[in-house]
């Protein structure tokens, strides 16, 4: 590896009722090595189409921004379906991303909900598609832009620390957690 990716943000979104519609929380913790740095928050359309853009603009505008050299995101999606570019975010950041999931995802109900059950599905399960398929690595699944495999094993080796998921996730999962329902719960 030519450099040491060091400057990692982790993004999950906080939880919400099934029944739940509008916006939802997002939160990003960014870690230097293994110290949180400072933490950034959104929110974007539960089933929408904006969770995109509001990283790019969110991390565009953030003073942290010329430190970032990894963006992970707990999941391919927030707030239920608003699914995440994952190539559009590495290329209008130029910042690599790595989608981090703990247990292989069921793609096919995953596709059967997008056709059927949410609008603009079929764009969200294209995004999906060409975010590549899930690569086992490190006891965990990952979707990835702008790194190699090897590359995110190293850092995963670096940040998983307490469990599989890394610590900029975990404690992004806590931080989001403790907001929305006024205390942490559950394991990202």
């Amino acid at each position: 590896m030519a450099r040491r990716l060091s400057h990692v943000i982790g993004f999950d979104d906080a939880p919400f009722a099934r029944t739940h519609r509008g916006d939802v929380l997002i939160v990003g913790a960014l870690y230097s090595g293994l110290r949180l740095e400072g933490v950034l928050s959104a929110k974007v359309r539960r089933d929408g189409a904006n969770s995109t853009s509001t990283l790019v603009r969110l991390l565009s505008q953030s003073r942290f921004k010329g430190h970032i050299q990894v963006i992970m995101l707990q999941g391919i999606a927030f707030a239920g379906f608003n699914v995440i570019d994952l190539h559009r975010l590495h290329e209008s950041l130029r910042i690599p991303a790595v989608v981090v999931a703990r247990k292989h995802p069921d793609l096919n109900a995953i596709k059967r909900a997008l056709l059927h059950r949410v609008p603009g599905g079929e764009r969200k399960w294209a995004l999906i598609e060409r975010a590549g398929p899930m690569e086992r690595v490190g006891g965990i699944y990952v979707q990835r832009a702008g790194l190699t495999l090897t590359q995110v094993d190293t850092l995963l080796g670096r940040f998983a620390i307490h469990s599989t998921i890394p610590e900029p996730l975990r404690v992004a999962h806590l931080i989001a957690g403790g907001i929305e329902a006024g205390e942490s719960r559950h394991r990202p």
